[in-house]
């Protein structure tokens, strides 16, 4: 059984100083396949670097919506010169998260928006990030990125509407820990039957949303980790393991245009 985990951030500083044990204990989970997610020009650099120091690993590279109001036409450049690594399979993570607002939210949507361009451009799926837009994500991608959209919504949250809303666009859905908690996750698991099982995605978004059992061991998620998500996603579904495994593993690797037998 092969485990792909679609989204992590071993660029972290905290995988620092144990890089090679987490990706061995990946691997001996059954994890044969990371992407490891860029969110700024330095941990985009530095996705790369590992994905070039250890197989399975792939990388991509953008600008979280966090950090919108340091995005320039500049970066975008730079980033553009790194997506030429065979390695780069995705463009992202990038969206709207006005929740938070740590960046305005102008300089969140222009620049979401020329990433939209960009990776269009450059024929890469995106790794998408919305919270609490009320509407305004989706109105983004409908009128700038409507036709041949593809790409996956990263930690899924969102209500059946919008569901229906991105599945309606051909994106698909990135499932993380929050499914194996009990009231938390109890919305997801609700909607989780909905979504046609050759769109959904499983991954970690480690070191964030640690899943249970494991959030009771340790504060810190690792891509290991991600075979809890997918059990849980497999229970939900009342679904056969072994074939559950084989589909989003074929799924993940078609969206990020990956040689699933690599």
């Amino acid at each position: 059984m092969k485990i792909f985990d679609s989204h992590c951030h071993l660029n972290d500083k905290s995988y620092a100083k144990d890089t090679d044990q987490v990706i061995k204990r990946a691997n001996a989970a059954s994890i044969d396949a990371m992407m490891i997610v860029g969110i700024t020009e330095r941990t985009c650099d530095q996705a790369i670097e590992i994905a070039s120091s250890y197989p399975g690993c792939y990388a991509s590279v953008g600008i979280h919506p966090h950090d919108a109001s340091s995005c320039n036409e500049n970066v975008l450049s730079k980033l553009k010169k790194l997506a030429e690594n065979p390695l780069v399979k995705a463009w992202g993570e990038t969206g709207l998260d006005f929740n938070r607002m740590y960046s305005p939210q102008k300089d969140q949507e222009k620049w979401f928006i020329r990433q939209l361009e960009t990776a269009d451009e450059l024929d890469l799926p995106l790794i998408f990030h919305e919270r609490d837009s009320a509407g305004r994500f989706l109105e983004i991608i409908k009128a700038h990125y409507a036709n041949g959209c593809k790409g996956v919504v990263h930690c899924f949250s969102g209500n059946k509407n919008e569901l229906d809303e991105y599945l309606k666009l051909g994106l698909h859905i990135g499932i993380t820990g929050i499914v194996t908690i009990q009231s938390r996750g109890k919305d997801l698991r609700k909607l989780v039957p909905l979504i046609p099982v050759d769109r959904i995605l499983v991954e970690t978004d480690a070191p964030y949303l640690t899943p249970a059992p494991e959030k009771n061991k340790t504060r810190r998620n690792e891509p290991a980790f991600v075979r809890s998500v997918f059990l849980k996603v497999a229970d939900v579904l009342e679904a056969d393991p072994e074939q559950l495994a084989e589909t989003i593993w074929n799924s993940t690797c078609q969206l990020f245009n990956i040689n699933s037998n690599s």
